[in-house]
């Protein structure tokens, strides 16, 4: 009688634990993020409301849910996102249009973007690109064939994105579609677009995006403001020309935290979109390049994710993973430009730091599914168990 394979070690069987490094860089950006918010927001906010914690207090706040709702999203295979389909985008539509809707959008300076829930305002963007990068990752699986052989299999998706555009331009929004259109380009090339279909759509977009700035004032004073701010340092070109200031200023290791002067009403935005710049003030070339590189390592980290899913075969995760990391590194650049005057301004946060609810619990929540994806990899495959041969006699 032959003998039992003794059985696996508890340990061999044990599910991995989440990712130390992400967790560390998340925790780091978070953190200083809520550091920074108080340096750059407590003047503003003792102005504005009485109250020198007042954006602290709703930002902690936003932490604490994006957290839960991030641990709810690491119970949650991978998988359910991709069965949801053709419900993900159109839930992402719904929103857009639903903010377009008189008595349920909220406009502040001039854009409609927010949905008033419970006397809480929702950036509608944020969920919507989520969703809308989380469908294009299964249909690059679900449809490969058609992405790699076929025009139409390239133009299927990009209409679906092409749509979400139109409504946040017409918030308007012109940052959150520039990031959509280029992750979205990015995923399907990397999924086997075909270089024509890719270069042919981008081309379009380009003169697309070139036509609504020549054709809007507010857009073209932006460009003209961004390529020569001194010539108009105290109308088009003032953010850019007190962000600049507040940069120069650091020099190698700041004035230190809380010294800063340019977030005392000379610099707009400042807890928001141009805290880099509060941050290069206040912790020189030393903390800005510490930033830069917490970002970088953010995204190489969930590129690393996305080639291990590749290798083991989870195609949609590996798709998910890379657009997440590209859209985290893109949002990153794109708003460190324009606090540098390297971009246009656009109204972009910077991500984990910025003061913003909405982008805040959004981004906790893709980070939860990049530690997911990666926590999946790492679980040790099944084995099939094998059939006995009768021994012959």
């Amino acid at each position: 009688m032959s003998r039992a394979a003794p059985a696996s070690s508890a340990s061999a069987q044990s599910s991995a634990g989440l990712d130390p490094a992400l967790l560390v860089i998340i925790a780091l950006l978070l953190g200083g993020g809520l550091i920074m918010l108080v340096s750059a927001s407590v003047a503003l906010a003792e102005r504005n409301t009485g109250d020198s914690l007042f954006y602290l207090e709703r930002q902690l706040v936003a932490a604490v849910i994006g957290l839960v709702a991030a641990a709810a999203v690491l119970r949650i295979p991978t998988e359910t996102w991709s069965r949801a389909g053709l419900m993900l985008p159109c839930l992402a539509l719904v929103l857009l249009v639903m903010v377009l809707i008189p008595g349920l959008g909220y406009t502040v300076n001039g854009s409609t973007r927010w949905l008033r829930v419970a006397g809480v305002n929702v950036q509608v963007a944020e969920p919507a690109r989520l969703l809308l990068l989380a469908y294009i990752a299964g249909y690059s699986v679900r449809h490969a064939q058609a992405l790699q052989n076929s025009i139409g299999g390239f133009i299927k998706p990009m209409l679906l994105v092409l749509a979400a555009c139109v409504l946040l331009l017409v918030q308007p929004d012109f940052g959150s579609c520039a990031v959509l259109l280029i992750v979205a380009f990015a995923m399907l090339f990397v999924a086997g677009a075909r270089w024509r279909d890719v270069l042919l759509l981008s081309g379009l977009a380009v003169i697309a995006g070139v036509l609504l700035i020549g054709t809007s004032a507010y857009r073209l004073g932006r460009i003209t403001g961004f390529m020569d701010p001194w010539a108009d340092p105290y109308a088009k070109g003032f953010q850019l020309v007190q962000s600049l200031i507040a940069i120069g200023s650091g020099e190698w290791f700041g004035v230190g935290l809380g010294g800063g002067v340019q977030k005392l009403f000379y610099l707009p935005e400042a807890h928001t979109d141009f805290v880099f710049a509060v941050i290069a003030e206040e912790f020189g070339l030393v903390g800005s390049i510490t930033i830069i590189l917490l970002f970088g390592a953010l995204v190489w980290r969930g590129l690393q994710i996305a080639r291990d899913s590749a290798a083991s075969g989870h195609l949609y995760q590996a798709n998910l993973a890379f657009g997440i990391a590209l859209w985290q590194g893109l949002q990153a650049f794109i708003n460190i430009g324009v606090n540098m005057g390297a971009l246009p301004t656009k109204g972009l946060p910077l991500p984990l730091i910025s003061y913003g609810r909405s982008s805040l619990i959004i981004t906790l929540i893709a980070l939860a599914l990049l530690l997911r994806i990666d926590w999946e990899n790492r679980q040790p495959v099944p084995r099939k168990p094998r059939r006995r041969r009768a021994a012959a006699r």
